[in-house]
């Protein structure tokens, strides 16, 4: 059951990174009506924080899960 939660958490976090890496090409950067309704809005900060965020912590908290699994391998063998 351990190791499912982990491969889940793990497929979730890569679509949030994918997702933030994607989302500042789908939006048209200089034009806000292009994201002044998309949640975070009106401003472009708040759209990037909302939907780029996410990403930015699912990388950092797979990097640290990676990092650790790696040591405990390393330790036990």
């Amino acid at each position: 059951m351990k190791r499912a939660l982990y491969v889940l958490s793990m497929v979730l976090g890569a679509y949030l990174v994918v997702r933030a890496i994607a989302e500042p090409f789908v939006i048209d950067l200089g034009d806000p009506a292009t994201y002044r309704d998309d949640w975070g809005g009106p401003g472009l900060a708040g759209v990037l924080a909302v939907h780029c965020g996410p990403g930015v912590v699912a990388a950092a908290l797979m990097g640290w899960a990676l990092i650790r699994r790696w040591q405990q391998r390393r330790a036990a063998g």
